[in-house]
């Protein structure tokens, strides 16, 4: 295996944007219903799915049957968990604006940053095979 792959290249951050991006979906979710009587939050734990992808960087390769076949885009399990609010709505619903406000804004800032890490990394490896 070389150490100079596409894969060693990115990292981890191409996992890390997918799961940012799902997360999104799910704060914007949030934030959607944070009039829905009865909605409970819910959340991704980033930490805990992007350590659980360390640990098995190396098997999410995609079964290809032919080689002609284009190596697939590997999929991030991670469990959707209930947010444990501060103060519940008397309708049950669990969604705090404010919460669900900063934990977007967070992620957002977070998906930008790995999004230009992987950015500099293109540049980088373009650069590379024209000898710049």
């Amino acid at each position: 295996m070389s150490a100079l792959g596409f894969q060693n290249s990115l990292g981890i951050h191409q996992k890390a944007l997918l799961v940012r991006a799902e997360r999104t979906e799910v704060l914007a979710n949030n934030l959607a219903n944070a009039d829905t009587p009865g909605f409970k939050a819910r959340d991704i734990d980033f930490e805990a799915v992007l350590r659980g992808e360390v640990d098995k960087n190396a098997s999410l390769a995609v079964k290809r049957t032919n080689n002609r076949h284009i190596a697939g885009r590997g999929s991030v399990d991670f469990e959707l968990l209930y947010r444990s609010p501060y103060q519940p709505a008397i309708d049950g619903n669990t969604v705090d604006d404010n919460v669900e406000h900063a934990e977007f804004t967070k992620n957002a800032m977070s998906y930008n940053a790995s999004f230009e890490f992987l950015n500099g990394r293109f540049l980088g490896l373009r650069s590379a095979l024209r000898g710049e």
